[in-house]
């Protein structure tokens, strides 16, 4: 370790020690997702800190305690999953009102996303109890990051499609209206089943993340049409968890009713407010009118 890095990590130790962290808190802690490096230091120091750890596998929390170099009891690891979540998080409840600090720790990731967690931060929130999130790994603004979308648009989360054959395909189609980014999640033994139904999105593309962060680590870039042919390319491909990114739907041009009415607001209106009335009205996507909008100013500034 080189002086100048020894050097930032100790500051970076002192800045997170420094901090006040009040009792009677639940503090939300972000775990990696694969890769133990991608934990931060405030991370580290408030599981030192902490009176007890709530998490979903109180094996798994210890083993990644242990990892670390941090020794809590099983006494002082509190089991919340989605089977006791809403009796435990009571539990947590009053220990907090007790004046302790607990952690919440998922398995992997920001807890209270996709996973149990919710309903403790619900529970702590509804009785006045600070709740203080300390940011870290999460497979899904990860595999966002390496999507290379460009669009302004934002992006919807839908976690997991229904499990059941005729509901996924239902959703599936669903998404051919939704213009925005969706982020999915899915398990290994049912990605195949997955990729099937979203082949109805045809040549939209659709960035799968395999395996974040970890050692057989896979992004790839494929048409919606094409990813059961893509997994099936390689036996491997069907291994991890997987989160999945549907780009956003390419432009699409206004009707011609739509530009009537845009351009008649327009006539009486400034810009924005004649975009934003005539999204309103006619359901067309916002963007898509503004460059229509444009368009129709700059040919009106030639006309005149």
């Amino acid at each position: 370790m080189s002086a100048s890095f020894a050097s930032a990590l100790k500051a970076a130790q002192e800045a997170a020690a420094s901090q006040h962290y009040p009792a009677g808190t639940l503090y939300i802690v972000a775990t990696p997702i694969g890769n133990l490096c991608d934990i931060s230091l405030r991370a580290l120091h408030v599981l030192n800190l902490v009176d007890a750890i709530a998490c979903e596998d109180t094996r798994h929390t210890q083993a990644l305690l242990r990892a670390y170099g941090i020794d809590k009891s099983s006494a002082q690891l509190l089991a919340v999953h989605q089977h006791n979540e809403t009796e435990a998080a009571q539990n947590v409840v009053r220990r907090l009102q007790q004046g302790e600090r607990i952690a919440y720790a998922s398995d992997a990731g920001t807890p209270a996303i996709s996973d149990p967690g919710a309903r403790v931060v619900a529970a702590a929130r509804a009785v006045g109890i600070a709740v203080v999130p300390l940011p870290g790994a999460s497979s899904i603004t990860a595999a966002l990051s390496a999507a290379g979308i460009v669009q302004d648009t934002g992006f919807v989360f839908t976690g997991f499609l229904p499990s059941k054959a005729t509901e996924r395909d239902n959703a599936a189609l669903a998404l051919l209206a939704e213009p925005r980014a969706v982020v999915l999640l899915e398990a290994p033994h049912r990605i195949e089943a997955l990729a099937r139904s979203l082949a109805c999105l045809g040549p939209r593309p659709v960035t799968v993340a395999r395996e974040i962060t970890k050692q057989f680590e896979e992004i790839a870039t494929v048409p919606a049409q094409d990813l059961v042919a893509w997994l099936a390319a390689q036996s491997s491909r069907t291994r991890g968890e997987f989160v999945l990114v549907i780009h956003p739907a390419p432009p699409t041009e206004a009707p011609a009713q739509d530009l009537r009415v845009l351009k008649l607001l327009l006539a009486e209106l400034p810009l924005k407010t004649a975009v934003q009335l005539c999204a309103d009205i006619t359901g067309q996507p916002r963007k898509g009118l503004y460059s229509a909008a444009l368009e129709l100013k700059a040919d009106g500034d030639e006309d005149s």
